[in-house]
């Protein structure tokens, strides 16, 4: 099917009858490309705020977009990209989640949902934000945080899914400086990064995974909104949208205040007790930490393997010693939680038992 004959001679249309028609007065035009948009922002963003400027400021240059911004294209690339389709099957906290547990993947969406409330509120780029925002995690490892502990011995400096998701995952994107500048910094143990957009997405990542990993542990049964300290159920309440509300709400007024991006001195109290509440209930809890060891020691194997043993996993074998273990580490940070232990189990005969929890084994059974 075709689609249906139109009510204009040459054109198909998706519907039959009732087709909605684009309203125009005399002379009004109906395109807003690139150009359009680019000059809109400039009537409408904040002084501060991050302008997109022709192809913008690439690695590689390329011809302007005719439809879209420098910074909806970056958008554009990082969510149809595979690495953005891989944070499906890495974990957020939970290794192996259940349906209704966030993965990698949602985690981006939630933070892209903040980071456009304040940035929108703010008059900044939200194109811009919401780039940075979904590709801000494109450099985990699988199994958590866990696997920047078990990756880093095999680099020299060290292995950081902010740096690693800039300089390697999403390099062969080609996007612009600012959208790898925010992924690179969004972590705040990293340099502030170059734009106002950047700082949201660092604080909407925060605000993000603070509420929504506490709904998730909840839910599981780990712990109780009865035991949040007193000082967060005052300030933001017990559920999560009451949270995102008042973090949010708090960044906004704060931050148009003070003409920088800021929370004021009580909410982010609030923001660190919630999150220190997260890290000693659940993300350093006996099981998470077992969790963690399974997960470094499972990674670690397999980089050693790889480097070893490149055309096991088809790689070519490269020239050094070093460049071995960095095309070793790249191929493993990359690798979803499943694909990580089908692997280990393929390559490595991988025990059951030493598999982390959760893992869906052939045949039904469940890792222990």
């Amino acid at each position: 099917m075709h689609g249906h004959e139109g009510p204009v001679p040459g054109l198909r249309t998706a519907h039959g009858e009732g087709v909605a028609r684009l309203t125009l007065q005399p002379g009004e035009p109906v395109l807003c490309g690139r150009e359009e948009r680019e000059a809109e922002e400039e009537r409408q963003l904040a002084r501060g705020a991050t302008r997109a400027s022709g192809a913008g400021r690439r690695g590689r240059p390329e011809e302007p977009d005719e439809l879209r911004t420098c910074f909806e294209l970056d958008r554009d690339r990082i969510l149809h990209s595979t690495a953005f389709r891989r944070l499906a099957g890495k974990t957020q906290v939970f290794v192996f989640p259940d349906d209704h547990q966030r993965t990698r993947l949602t985690h981006a969406l939630e933070v892209a949902q903040v980071a456009r409330s304040v940035a929108r509120a703010l008059r900044l780029n939200v194109a811009l934000t919401e780039a940075i925002a979904l590709g801000h995690d494109c450099g985990h490892g699988p199994g958590g945080h866990a696997s920047e502990d078990a990756l880093a011995p095999y680099l020299a400096e060290g292995f950081d899914h902010a740096v690693h998701g800039a300089d390697v995952v999403l390099a062969p994107l080609n996007l612009t400086r600012e959208v790898l500048d925010g992924v690179r910094n969004h972590s705040w143990t990293r340099p502030a990064p170059s734009t106002p957009e950047g700082e949201v997405v660092s604080w909407a990542d925060r605000i993000a995974y603070c509420a929504h990993d506490l709904e998730d542990a909840a839910a599981a049964g780990l712990v109780s909104v009865d035991e949040l300290p007193s000082e967060v159920v005052t300030a933001c309440g017990t559920t999560r949208g009451a949270q995102l509300g008042a973090f949010v709400g708090d960044l906004v007024r704060s931050s148009a205040a003070a003409g920088l991006v800021a929370m004021s001195e009580e909410m982010a109290g609030a923001l660190a007790s919630l999150r220190r509440f997260n890290y000693e209930r659940v993300y350093m809890r006996p099981e998470s930490r077992a969790q963690a060891r399974a997960v470094a020691r499972l990674l670690s194997a397999l980089v050693e393997h790889v480097a070893r043993r490149p055309g096991d996993v088809g790689l070519p074998e490269p020239a050094q010693s070093s460049a071995a273990l960095r095309a070793a580490v790249t191929y493993v940070a990359g690798m979803t939680d499943r694909f990580a232990c089908l692997t280990a189990m393929r390559l490595l005969d991988w025990p059951v038992e030493q598999l982390p929890r959760g893992f869906d084994l052939p045949g039904g059974g469940r890792g222990r």
